[in-house]
């Protein structure tokens, strides 16, 4: 199948390129590369530096699929420039669907936010229920589902809600909960939690990936799937980095309200399962970081280089 991958370069892009083409499809990984390009060559692999908001040089001839991945990523960075956010991540979306329909896509998965749910006080979050986003980033990825949907007479429509990703990629994230609390237990032996009641789905890194691999194989599971497997708390993930990598935690008040369970048992009742836990992608990066292939650094951070992209 050929697949054009829009944030291929990204976190999740870095880390599923590779999975499509060891399952053999013909990539097209399209990517403003913000945070640069860290795939490997490959011949069946095509690497493409574009804008989305161009939307004349997406060129989607001969595509079969299309996993729609990128956006402007988490609450500051969307707040950073709302008009940015709502043009690259709710605009552009329109316009990828509206010429992914005309070119004779059959499918289109898209990656929306399981933080779409903002808070509530509900034991589970399900997909039915109503939405309450908060943010510029929650509210573009709402209104950019419901464009998607709107397109689901003509195409295979496929829309996942991930709960938050850890794990290593190549193109790594530093700013994402187990991620930033790990990095900082091995680096600084010090963890800082703000809050730390606020509830988190997790997902690691792999199985999100593998997910996409799993519904462009499997088209009959059509709609909305949240994807999390481990609903933690913000002090339970910090304890859980604390048995891997020996560090102290200083509480600090939190300004950040989010705080929900996801249920994912629509997406299970398809028949996929999770491989990897949170403890696994601590494990991961804390022995990465001890080869000295993980270290802190500030592209890494998606609202410090944003900043400067941004500024630029």
């Amino acid at each position: 199948m050929r697949v054009f991958v829009t944030g291929g370069c990204g976190y999740k892009g870095s880390v599923l390129v590779p999975k499509l083409l060891e399952f053999g499809h013909e990539v097209v990984a399209f990517d403003i590369q913000w945070f640069g390009n860290h795939l490997l060559h490959h011949p069946r692999l095509t690497v493409i530096k574009g804008d989305l908001r161009d939307i004349d040089d997406v060129d989607l001839d001969g595509i079969e699929a299309v996993v729609h991945l990128a956006s402007v990523a988490n609450d500051p960075c969307g707040d950073l420039d709302p008009k940015l956010t709502w043009e690259i991540s709710c605009l552009a979306t329109m316009q990828l669907c509206d010429r992914a329909r005309r070119m004779g896509v059959r499918h289109f998965i898209y990656a929306s936010s399981g933080s779409v749910y903002g808070i509530s006080d509900a034991p589970e979050v399900t997909e039915e229920l109503e939405l309450f986003p908060l943010s510029e980033y929650n509210k573009t990825k709402m209104c950019a589902e419901r464009i998607v949907l709107s397109y689901a007479d003509d195409m295979v429509v496929q829309i996942v809600r991930p709960a938050t990703v850890c794990g290593y990629s190549p193109r790594m994230r530093l700013d994402v909960a187990v991620n930033m609390l790990t990095i900082q237990a091995l680096e600084n032996k010090r963890i800082t939690v703000f809050g730390g009641d606020q509830m988190r789905p997790n997902i690691h890194i792999d199985d999100i990936a593998d997910l996409y691999l799993f519904l462009l194989d499997n088209p009959q599971h059509r709609g909305v799937f949240n994807a999390g497997f481990e609903n933690l708390s913000i002090r339970e993930i910090a304890d859980m980095v604390c048995d891997v990598a020996e560090a102290e935690i200083a509480v600090s008040p939190s300004n950040d309200p989010r705080s929900y369970r996801v249920n994912s048992d629509r997406l299970l009742a398809t028949g996929f399962q999770p491989k990897k836990t949170v403890r696994d992608a601590v494990v991961e990066l804390a022995g990465l970081h001890a080869q000295g292939i993980l270290k802190s650094e500030e592209m890494w951070h998606n609202l410090k280089w944003m900043q400067r992209m941004v500024a630029k």
